[in-house]
């Protein structure tokens, strides 16, 4: 897989068991790649390895005054250097493709599990824990993706060195050969603490992300209410939270680099006092010990990608781990679908609280507990947010119709609909029938201050089409970001549209208005209304009441208001005081009206 072909047609199937077991996986996915730059790393270390050996060949040369070796250094020279320059190059293109495309298949694994799960995303994992993985984590994974291959270059090419001096000069070979494995292990009993340390601070960077994100999409309220200060306080101390953990995190790497030039340096120090006791008994020769010496001298290089693999492994393991959280995320009810690809139409029913939304009506639906709603209103799009019994549609449960399809048959707009950043044209280009417009959808829902507001907003010269949308519609007031959000699910006109609490933020007066809309928009299609609201529950051609989990009263507002406490309790707020004297005056009404 190169840069240029990416996306990935298919990213695959992770393994989401451990964080571990994923960067496994990724490795294993990209084999090739990591072939590709184990080639090109053990060209290129191999020949900066094979300097010493020029360089004593020289040296030797000139002590022994022949020129014709000295021109065969010379030749192994350049020989060197452009297997240097070469190998370098293509070992940094290969690697970075090999760090993109990692980064490039997570982020689609992620996307692609993001959009599977939907809504139920966010309640299972927090926002700026997402945003995190989709953006840091991800560069972190691909960072110890890319450096394994150079690590097993490094690796081996330190393991040929030792071998060939061990065969060049025995007697100072063995030196190196014993020296270089203390090097290397010498750091493994400060890596676990560093580990730890790493882990802390990531932890510590995720939750000021997390915090930083709640508050900036929080920060209209906050102002409102005058909490801003109380926000940025803790996110100040979260913040110098992150910094400390990130000092002590980088002590301890501090103090690995310098056990790490510590001891090449003694090692260094070792081989030259040795070799020149050898050298002043006769036993090896001045190129020799220059050979042995450079080559000693040059294996801290690839020494150094022993340090970073482990710098990788630390910062990409708790990445590793939280973007496998997220991808083995599965739905209550995550299956395929046994039946085939279509779109039932019928009445929509729900068996586990007696929920029934006639084809083609207009059903409001109350309910005392605002939560419950949403749960439900999540269920009846073939969201669940536990296995229970499947939502029926024209007697089909969406539970056996591949996801896509159960989507496409029942939309769910939430109680907090989400505005993507863009033109207005572009938030309303959705999947869609094509039976309503985007004109017929934006007066439906009321939308013409809000065209207005965006226009001024964009400048002159631009349609009302072409005005831009900040980012979750953060310019916006949350009435005005509830009604795009209801244009844009007319807009797509499904088969059966679940609307929670659409109108719960905007007036009384654009409400009456936006509930003819919505009964003149919706003729013949089936949508069902989760709403407290009496100017929708008038509209609706059916109203029902579920308490404790189950319908228990059925028929139009009027009839409910007159003959059902619970229900008039939940649509007028009334208390149980007024409660007992609206029952106590219905009662001596009543007799009134049978003693006359």
């Amino acid at each position: 897989m190169q840069i240029q072909d990416l996306p990935y047609p298919d990213p695959g199937v992770p393994d989401a068991r451990s964080g571990p077991r994923l960067l496994w996986w990724l490795g294993r996915t990209q084999l090739g790649g990591q072939v590709k730059s184990l080639a090109w790393g053990l060209l290129h270390f191999l020949s900066v390895c094979g300097l010493p050996f020029c360089v004593g060949l020289a040296v030797q040369a000139v002590v022994d005054r022949s020129g014709t070796r000295l021109a065969q250094a010379g030749g192994l020279l350049l020989m060197c250097g452009a297997g240097i320059a070469l190998g370098d190059t293509m070992l940094h293109r290969t690697a970075v493709t090999n760090w993109i495309t990692a980064a490039a298949r997570v982020q689609q694994l992620l996307v692609r599990r993001t959009a599977h799960l939907g809504s139920a995303l966010t309640r299972r994992v927090a926002a700026g824990e997402v945003v995190a993985v989709s953006t840091g984590d991800v560069e972190k994974i691909g960072w110890f993706v890319e450096a394994v291959s150079r690590f097993t270059a490094a690796a081996v090419t330190v393991v040929a060195v030792c071998a060939g001096l061990l065969v060049y000069q025995p007697a100072l070979g063995v030196v190196v050969a014993v020296g270089v494995p203390v090097l290397a292990l010498a750091v493994l009993p400060l890596l676990p603490r560093a580990t730890r340390r790493a882990d802390v601070q990531r932890e510590k960077a995720g939750r000021a992300t997390e915090l930083a994100s709640d508050t900036v999409a929080g920060l209209r309220v906050l102002r409102g209410i005058g909490g801003e200060e109380l926000f940025l306080d803790r996110y100040r101390r979260a913040s110098q939270e992150v910094r400390t953990a990130a000092v002590r995190s980088a002590r301890m790497w501090s103090l690995i680099s310098a056990v790490q030039v510590l001891l090449p340096g003694l090692l260094m120090i070792t081989v030259v006092w040795r070799g020149v006791q050898l050298a002043r008994e006769g036993r090896i020769a001045i190129g020799e010990l220059v050979t042995v010496y450079s080559a000693v001298m040059l294996l801290t290089y690839p020494m150094q990608h022993f340090q970073e693999i482990a710098m990788a492994y630390s910062f990409s393991r708790p990445s590793a781990r939280r973007a496998a959280r997220v991808l083995s995320l599965e739905r209550a009810t995550d299956s395929v679908g046994s039946r085939e690809a279509s779109v039932p139409v019928g009445d929509l029913y729900d068996p586990r609280t007696g929920l029934l939304a006639p084809a083609g009506r207009l059903t409001a639906v109350v309910c005392g507990d605002p939560d419950a709603a949403g749960v439900l209103a999540e269920r009846l799009g073939g969201h669940p947010a536990e296995e229970s019994a499947s939502v029926l549609l024209g007697g089909v449960p969406l539970d056996e119709l591949p996801l896509d399809s159960a989507r496409t048959a029942v939309l769910v707009q939430d109680k907090d609909p989400v505005l993507l950043s863009g033109s207005l044209r572009e938030l309303l280009d959705v999947p869609a029938s094509g039976a309503v417009s985007a004109e017929e959808a934006l007066a439906a829902a009321q939308c013409d201050d809000v065209l207005d507001a965006l226009t001024q907003a964009s400048g002159a010269g631009e349609g009302p089409m072409e005005a831009r949308i900040t980012e979750r519609g953060r310019s916006l007031s949350g009435g005005q970001r509830q009604r795009l959000a209801l244009a844009r699910s007319l807009v797509a006109d499904p088969q059966v549209l679940v609307l929670d609490e659409p109108t719960s933020a905007v007036d009384s007066h654009t409400e009456a208005r936006i509930a003819e809309g919505l009964r003149r928009l919706r003729a013949g299609r089936t949508t069902v209304v989760f709403t407290s609201s009496p100017l929708l529950l008038e509209r609706a051609d059916r109203v029902a009441l579920v308490h404790e989990g189950e319908v228990t009263a059925v028929g139009l507002h009027r009839e409910l208001v007159h003959g059902e406490p619970r229900y008039r309790a939940v649509v007028t707020r009334e208390t149980d005081e007024e409660a007992a004297r609206h029952d106590g005056g219905l009662a001596e009404r009543e007799e009134i009206e049978e003693n006359a």
